[in-house]
């Protein structure tokens, strides 16, 4: 689940949209009146999105996305004058007056598209680094020299031991070169 931090200036409007935002199916994971506090709240989760107005007590929402750690997005409300010049910025905007049906729609529509990057991300093979790859390189060669094992044959021993120990393939190949050097 994607969880939603409500950044109003005001304590009750804050509290009304969470709870549009909760009957509507969403997790809510804060409420906050400034931007420091969403930022505080921010940086324990891994990502979200953060509803907001166009000034909290204490920064403009340009302040507040500049300092959201990564995997965060902002759904930014604000007059339809104010929202012209925001345009762009990597921001979903919504205009008020708010229409409950467009609030519930978009934060579904981004959430979506979080997922999809999510899983498009994951999809992603992991590039490793000169040393991880050496590690590993280096893990096959003395499989290969002290059980006469092709370089194909060593990769899938280290695969299998990997996948059977719950650890990743550089890990593995740490271990078997620890345990070859003892």
């Amino acid at each position: 689940m994607i969880n939603i931090i409500v950044a109003l200036p005001k304590a009750d409007d804050a509290r009304n949209m969470k709870n549009i935002l909760v009957k509507s199916g969403f997790q809510v994971s804060g409420i906050c009146t400034t931007g420091a506090q969403a930022i505080s709240q921010a940086d324990g989760l891994h990502g979200g999105i953060v509803v907001c107005s166009y000034k909290l007590a204490d920064m403009l929402y340009s302040e507040l996305q500049e300092l959201l750690p990564d995997g965060f997005e902002m759904l930014l409300m604000a007059s339809q004058r104010l929202l012209s010049e925001c345009y762009g910025n990597n921001i979903v905007c919504l205009s008020m007056p708010l229409k409950v049906n467009d609030l519930v729609d978009t934060v579904n529509m981004m959430m979506e598209n979080m997922e999809r990057r999510r899983r498009k991300a994951r999809l992603q093979p992991k590039v490793r680094s000169v040393e991880d790859e050496a590690t590993i390189r280096e893990a096959k060669e003395v499989l290969m020299e002290r059980n006469h094992m092709t370089e194909d044959e060593a990769h899938k021993y280290l695969q299998k031991c990997s996948m059977d120990s719950g650890t990743n393939i550089v890990e593995t190949a740490q271990m078997v070169l620890s345990m070859m050097r003892e």
